[in-house]
């Protein structure tokens, strides 16, 4: 054995540590699958055991409810158009929340995102309070925001907006700040050797890079915030998803409104992802269309 093959393994050694190291990973892996599975089991057992009736007990009525849904809605189908009618104005609200609170998230969000991208930060020493500051505005859930601003501002839609904005801008900040990484910085060192300033360098360097994924991103949200903003309303935060809270409140007897009101949530929903993707497809796929053009 030469000095230069001294410091080298054989094949067979090579191989003898691939097998052994793979054979610690997959021990590894089963003990955490082992405990990842004891885990939720005892989970499992304990929030069974503080329920009023056991999940075993009651898991084949799971089809009850809907069942006597339907089958009034289906006794009561001539009164569906009127009630699609009643509540349309309800939905123009649950968007309209929606459709505020997204498009105040995406201009805090993109705020947030810049001043925390490194080489694109205003303030480059303030960069990890901002990213804790978008950290925190995603972690805490929009219910939670709403409920609070329900105490302070009293029910409707404005706690609902504000909520889901807070939200929104963290939940953005995050994704954009990723976009960020990836954008060149050479158009912003060119600006700023001009004597452009930070806003100058932002609108002109960086937001043309960035700006179809911020686009698709905050059209993704949309659709996300639709469902929220029902999802609020059964906190009295108003729109779609409080009247469905009434419906369903009354019990049999207005659960031909209730049916009504899941039609109207699950269409606007359906129609919302399909144009929204069209526009995303559009502004990710036809933007590289005339880039290679």
């Amino acid at each position: 054995m030469t000095d230069q093959t001294a410091g080298f393994l054989s094949v067979s050694q090579i191989r003898d540590e691939y097998t052994s190291l793979t054979r610690r990973k997959r021990v590894y892996g089963g003990i955490l699958l082992i405990v990842f599975i004891a885990v939720m089991a005892s989970g499992f057992r304990i929030a069974d055991n503080r329920n009023a009736g056991s999940f075993f007990d009651g898991w084949h009525r799971i089809l009850d409810y809907p069942t006597v849904v339907l089958s009034e809605a289906w006794e009561k189908i001539a009164e569906m158009p009127s009630h699609l009618v009643a509540f349309f104005p309800a939905l123009v609200e649950t968007i309209n929340i929606a459709a505020a609170s997204t498009l105040i998230g995406t201009i805090a969000g993109t705020f947030l995102a810049l001043m925390s991208t490194r080489g694109m930060a205003l303030w480059p020493s303030l960069i990890p309070l901002f990213r804790r500051i978008s950290d925190i505005c995603r972690a805490i859930p929009e219910i939670v925001i709403a409920l609070v601003l329900i105490f302070v501002l009293g029910g409707g839609p404005v706690p609902a907006m504000i909520a889901i904005a807070i939200h929104t801008a963290g939940a953005l900040g995050k994704l954009f700040s990723e976009v960020n990484e990836n954008a060149s910085l050479k158009p912003v060192e060119g600006l700023h050797s001009v004597g452009a300033n930070w806003s100058q360098r932002m609108y002109l360097g960086v937001i043309p890079q960035v700006g179809p994924n911020y686009v698709s991103y905050a059209l993704l949200r949309f659709e996300i915030n639709i469902r929220a903003s029902a999802i609020l309303g059964f906190v009295g935060a108003g729109g779609l998803g409080y009247e469905l809270r009434n419906a369903m409140s009354w019990g049999q007897g207005r659960y031909d409104e209730a049916a009504a009101i899941f039609i109207l949530l699950f269409v606007t929903i359906v129609v919302v992802d399909q144009l929204s993707g069209l526009l995303r497809e559009r502004l990710t796929h036809g933007s590289n269309k005339g880039a290679r053009a």
